[in-house]
């Protein structure tokens, strides 16, 4: 992703019935595709690609990949599916967002046939063949059409960006908070979701396994109370946006060893999860009326 490596990983689960998890951006789907390739998997393989949300860091390149795989079936939470058979909407938020840098970092998300996507309620259950299910599980708080994903055979649960990320060169956990739909409690009852689930290892899609389950899940909820804290108290003080950013930027430098790293690391560290966006999403649920 934005000629990074180690930024989103794809997941390719392979059996009776191949299935990918992640797609990636619409950039990385010819990456996609040739590691497909060199693993045995051709056109007519695979059997489903299901992704845990729509951003465009992980569902970006479903209408590429649905094309290069014209029998998969494509699988998503029904409060997404619509955005990937006609992504103009998402595509347009997108470009508010990100400005000039959506082609760079993102690339354009290409309508899929409605007719092969297949909508998850709260729960579902993707099909691996042998017996070997995918169990979907509705986890909300980072995003509203989010979903893990437990394998029945080894226990591996895909948490998307519910969980938050991982940089597995320093073992940092950062929170990803993003508007429009971070939700402190929401996104507290998935970590506990996961945590029930009992998994024998966390499959971040920022970035790769881990095996410390409790522990890491642990960190996960630990982090976003941190960093909800501190916002709140920047808002609650008046801070101008940029201030507040700072702000918690400084406040939580220390928890991180990537950002006292080389340049490189500290960087792609950010892009994983970048501080502006995460304040952002933070400032948006405190502002809802509810709160």
């Amino acid at each position: 992703m934005a000629g990074y490596s180690g930024i989103t990983a794809g997941y390719l689960i392979l059996g009776d019935r191949p299935c990918l998890v992640e797609t990636g951006t619409s950039t990385s789907a010819p990456v996609v595709r040739d590691a497909l390739s060199s693993l045995g998997v051709g056109p007519d393989d695979l059997a489903t690609v299901v992704v845990t949300h729509i951003h465009l860091d992980h569902a970006g390149g479903v209408g590429d990949i649905a094309a290069y795989y014209p029998s998969a079936e494509i699988v998503v939470h029904e409060k997404g599916a619509r955005h990937l058979a006609d992504p103009s909407r998402l595509m347009a938020s997108a470009k508010m967002v990100w400005g000039d840098k959506l082609d760079v970092l993102f690339g354009a998300l290409t309508p899929t046939d409605a007719a092969r996507i297949r909508a998850l309620g709260d729960t579902g259950t993707i099909d691996l063949g042998g017996g070997r299910t995918l169990a979907s599980h509705y986890s909300p708080g980072h995003a509203k059409h989010h979903v893990g994903l437990l394998d029945s055979l080894t226990g591996d649960l895909y948490v998307g960006d519910a969980a938050g990320v991982y940089l597995p060169e320093t073992g940092d956990l950062r929170p990803a908070t993003p508007p429009p739909d971070f939700d402190l409690d929401v996104a507290l009852d998935s970590i506990a979701l996961f945590s029930a689930l009992t998994p024998q290892r966390l499959l971040f899609s920022h970035y790769g396994p881990v095996e410390d389950v409790p522990s890491i899940l642990e960190r996960s909820a630990e982090e976003l109370r941190v960093w909800v804290d501190l916002t709140r108290r920047a808002h609650a003080d008046g801070m101008e946006f940029d201030h507040a950013v700072a702000m918690v930027r400084d406040r939580t430098r220390e928890r991180y060893a990537a950002l006292r790293a080389d340049d490189a690391t500290a960087e792609r560290f950010e892009l994983l999860s970048e501080a502006a966006s995460n304040v952002a999403g933070i400032i948006h649920w405190l502002d809802r009326p509810a709160r």
